[in-house]
């Protein structure tokens, strides 16, 4: 199954979501932000590298801690010379290897999100409370609608008490259910060595929202799968 993190607007936490999803689902997390890479990258060749053909993906995903992971890169050079066409190849590829495939999607509407979106079996927006973070979100949304590739959840991140009263309005504007994150210092603690909340720290609450996402997903892929779309 590949999943893409989207959300349209940056900053809004989808690199955060994309680590600890490719932790809970024991899959590969896979940075598909070819401008401005986030996740933790490795030793090796990354995402440039094998949209650029000088690479094999297999030999590229590197495990970075516990989390399997194909890097960007974080050159211009690199970014100029990725092929963006091949990269259903590569991820098709990558699941085919390892089953499940979270993809860290580019902030915006640019071409690279659409090639994701059109990739994915299943959607993960994510979003601020913010009324910019969610007009863009709800941009993807459509994005993702267009191109096939239903939306699991709508993960609310940094929700505070008051923001959580919107839940049930964002559910009836984007036709998906919403998981809240709340601000946890779990998650800024994790964030801050790049790794995810289970290994940083294992008996944060907040744990049971990711496994809950996780949950999701895999309830959307298999209904997904059970239509006959693939």
């Amino acid at each position: 199954m590949i999943v893409a993190v989207a959300g349209g607007k940056g900053g809004v936490g989808k690199s955060t979501v994309t680590l600890n999803l490719a932790r809970e689902l024991e899959g590969v997390a896979v940075d598909a932000d070819l401008s401005t890479a986030d996740l933790p990258g490795g030793d090796g060749p990354g995402l440039h590298e094998v949209l650029a053909g000088r690479a094999d993906p297999i030999d590229a995903v590197e495990r970075v801690g516990s989390v399997r992971i194909l890097s960007c890169g974080r050159t211009l050079a690199g970014a100029r010379a990725a092929d963006v066409s091949e990269l259903e190849r590569v991820l098709d590829r990558i699941e085919r290897e390892y089953a499940h495939v979270v993809v860290d999607c580019p902030a915006g509407l640019a071409r690279d999100v659409g090639t994701v979106l059109h990739c994915a079996d299943v959607t993960v927006l994510v979003t601020t409370p913010e009324k910019s973070a969610l007009t863009d979100a709800f941009r993807t949304r459509e994005l993702a609608f267009d191109l096939e590739s239903p939306v699991a959840t709508v993960v609310l991140n940094r929700s505070s008490a008051e923001s959580e009263r919107i839940t049930d309005r964002v559910e009836a504007t984007f036709q998906a259910p919403v998981t809240v994150l709340a601000e946890r210092s779990s998650i800024e603690d994790a964030r801050r060595v790049e790794k995810p909340v289970r290994d940083v720290r294992p008996k944060a609450a907040v744990l049971e929202t990711f496994e809950r996402v996780a949950r999701t997903i895999e309830q959307c892929g298999r209904s997904r799968i059970g239509s006959g779309r693939t």
